[in-house]
């Protein structure tokens, strides 16, 4: 029923997760209306996306296609000996906000997942260990999501790790209950986390 260039711009859209047919619609109906100068920017940045991005080989940070390494690795203010490992890339602005982390990064590539196919080898887990021997790593934090797939990648690199070494400090993100919600409406991983981490009044 509708042109069948609009259609395939509804059908791309769709394709992103969290967005919908009916809002796909909106996104190709805006785009459409509005500026062609519009539609024409967000092509050419998507164009140049993959082209433009890499992974830091040391971090897998996101880095500029420029760039040999990640300054969160490169800069000499950066402590080498504290690595705060991520499940993803996007992970690690999120600590960055907090402006009170100031080691380096690891990021996983991912959880492990065999329902998704995701297995341990497809993660840098080898490149972190490697990472530890050769910068004489001191402290390992471990930021996986709090998921049923980042707890048990949490527990395989703590077992790994400290197979490899076991005098290394392995920290986790404290876990548990956020400011103004219910217990009623606290999942279980959740509790659990709460009630180990609970302090001392």
């Amino acid at each position: 029923m509708l042109p069948r260039a609009l259609e395939n711009v509804i059908e791309s859209l769709g394709r992103l997760p969290g967005v919908g047919p009916r809002t796909a619609e909106r996104f190709a109906y805006y785009l459409f209306k509005s500026n062609h100068q519009l539609a024409e920017n967000i092509a050419e940045t998507l164009n140049n996306l993959h082209k433009g991005v890499k992974s830091c080989p040391v971090t897998f940070a996101l880095i500029d296609a420029g760039e040999e390494c990640s300054s969160f690795y490169t800069d000499p203010t950066r402590d080498k000996t504290t690595i705060l490992v991520v499940e993803e890339p996007l992970d690690i602005y999120a600590i960055e906000q907090t402006k009170s982390y100031k080691g380096t990064y690891h990021v996983l590539g991912g959880a492990i997942s065999p329902i998704d196919g995701i297995t341990p080898e497809q993660l840098h887990i080898g490149e972190l260990i490697k990472r530890v021997n050769n910068d004489n790593v001191k402290e390992v934090i471990i930021a996986t999501n709090p998921s049923v797939e980042g707890e048990s990648t949490a527990l395989l690199l703590e077992k790994m790790l400290h197979e490899q070494n076991p005098n290394l400090k392995l920290t986790r993100l404290a876990r548990g209950l956020p400011l103004g919600v219910d217990l009623s409406y606290a999942d279980q991983i959740t509790l659990s986390a709460a009630l180990e981490n609970r302090t001392n009044l």
